[in-house]
């Protein structure tokens, strides 16, 4: 029987929040683990760092530019042909989805036989005048359970904001957690699955997104640890004159130290119980005889700011933002390459679907843009990507970026742009845009985007130059799928 496949997700999780990447705090031992028994790729990126976009790059395998999402947009149908669940099921994989999906309309099943679904707090879900397809209270499954064992809970009970810097201990039972949940309900599919397929599991976590409510056992691990103050470039608003730090769902300010480090230590808190639980996943897959047998990657769809620079949140192209982790684990030796490897390939998530695929020995469709990062486990030096381009839509002053994953250029719609060599300086403090030592290197950064974005219905270029001003767009009209 072909190898069971598992995509493990995390929401809003930073590439550097993992102590097997040397963080100096953060406790993950089951996902240091899966790296020392698997394959671990140090340059990973999400191309549109928020939810919608970057998920849709996931399961289509598609660049930003044949799926249409450059940007944050709710209620856009999800009609993509092919899939990465579609393809396992076509396949004859058992497939299954747990937790978050933050598709349209909510309970589309995108090529899975079957969604138990909690995508967190939505504000568009949330909407008392919404239609019943997307209501919350119908289409939640985790509120339902959460409300056959407390029948006045809710989501909101502990009082912070689903984009907030605010932070506090989960009030509940821990088995009530939507974190533990999501594990409980994974497990539970284990139990229910065909035996005579192999499967393919989609565990999607909400945390560590905020909000910012850990467990008190993994909370206590952090309030009281002395953490580093969150890097401030040279280039950064160094100030707060209109006191955007008193907006509790912010996204850049200068926030009150004590703030702060409530906010760093619940959110590293959050981290350490998503692993926790991930290590329970893995106990559960031994105990059904499964785990010799199943490939397991492991990523997030973006990373969290979470202060550095005085910036919050997501969708710009900075480290904390756009960098996320990516593990692929192999507890049964099904894959080649030498295991307990790190990578510093460029990769995307548009590469995972083909990857799982490859893993499966599955054809990989002919219009998957993404590539199998399968090779490389062989021969790091095998051919490769030069480089990806990022973008998201933030108004006028939407942002791209173009990165080899050793030296990044940004630039701006509004005409700013930016120039990093991440190796020297992996915190992006020093801004090289003017440095007469780099200008070769930014030319040819630029033109590299220029190549991007020719022919693009937004104008930013003639095909020799970027252009400021031009109008951005949330979606794209020239995607080569139906997304309207």
């Amino acid at each position: 029987m072909k190898p069971n496949i598992i995509l493990i997700t995390v929401d809003q999780m930073r590439r550097d929040c993992l102590g097997v990447m040397g963080h100096e705090v953060v406790e993950t031992p089951n996902l240091d683990a899966m790296k020392k028994n698997g394959h671990m790729f140090t340059s990973a990126y999400s191309a549109t760092p928020s939810c919608i976009p970057a998920r849709a790059a996931l399961m289509t395998g598609l660049t930003q530019r044949s799926h249409g999402r450059v940007g944050y947009q709710e209620g856009v149908p999800w009609n993509y042909p092919v899939t990465l669940a579609g393809e396992f099921a076509r396949a004859g994989y058992h497939t299954q989805a747990v937790g978050k999906m933050h598709v349209d309309p909510a309970r589309n099943l995108c090529g899975f036989h079957n969604v138990v679904l909690h995508d967190g707090y939505l504000h568009h879900a949330r909407n008392t005048g919404n239609e019943y397809k997307d209501a919350f209270e119908q289409v939640d499954d985790y509120l339902h359970w959460l409300k056959s064992r407390l029948p006045q809970a809710d989501l909101t009970d502990h009082g912070l904001e689903c984009n907030s810097w605010t932070a506090r201990p989960w009030g509940y039972a821990e088995e009530l957690h939507p974190t533990n949940w999501v594990v409980t309900q994974s497990i539970d599919f284990l139990r229910r699955r065909d035996p005579g397929k192999p499967f393919f599991l989609m565990t999607s976590f909400v945390r560590p997104h905020s909000p910012l409510d850990p467990p008190q056992w993994c909370y206590d691990m952090y309030i009281n640890q002395p953490l580093k103050s969150p890097p401030v470039g040279d280039w950064a608003q160094q100030d707060d004159p209109e006191q955007e730090a008193l907006n509790t769902n912010c996204g850049k300010g200068v926030l009150h130290p004590r703030a702060l480090h409530r906010a760093r230590a619940a959110y590293y808190a959050s981290i350490t119980h998503v692993d926790n639980q991930i290590g329970r996943l893995l106990q559960a897959l031994g105990e059904h005889n499964a785990l010799h047998n199943t490939v397991i990657l492991f990523t997030s769809d973006h990373g969290d700011l979470l202060g550095d620079h005085n910036l919050f949140k997501k969708t710009l192209p900075y480290e904390g933002s756009a960098g996320v982790p990516l593990i692929l684990y192999d507890p049964g030796y099904l894959l080649d390459g030498q295991r307990n490897s790190s990578y510093s390939n460029v990769v995307e998530l548009m590469d995972v679907m083909p990857t799982l695929l490859d893993a499966a020995g599955l054809a990989i469709p002919a219009c998957v843009e993404g590539k199998s990062v399968l090779p490389l486990l062989d021969n790091a030096s095998a051919p490769w990507r030069q480089y990806i381009h990022g973008e998201h839509f933030l108004g006028n002053c939407s942002v791209h970026y173009i990165t080899n994953g050793k030296q990044k250029y940004i630039w701006y719609s509004h005409g700013r742009e930016q120039f990093f060599n991440l190796t020297a300086d992996p915190h992006e403090l020093c801004d090289l845009i003017d440095d007469v030592m780099y200008q070769e290197a930014v030319a040819r950064f630029r033109a590299a985007l220029v190549t991007e974005l020719t022919n693009r219905e937004e104008g930013y270029t003639d095909g020799k130059r970027l252009i400021a001003g031009r109008t951005a767009k949330r979606m794209l009209a020239e995607a080569r799928v139906d997304n309207t």
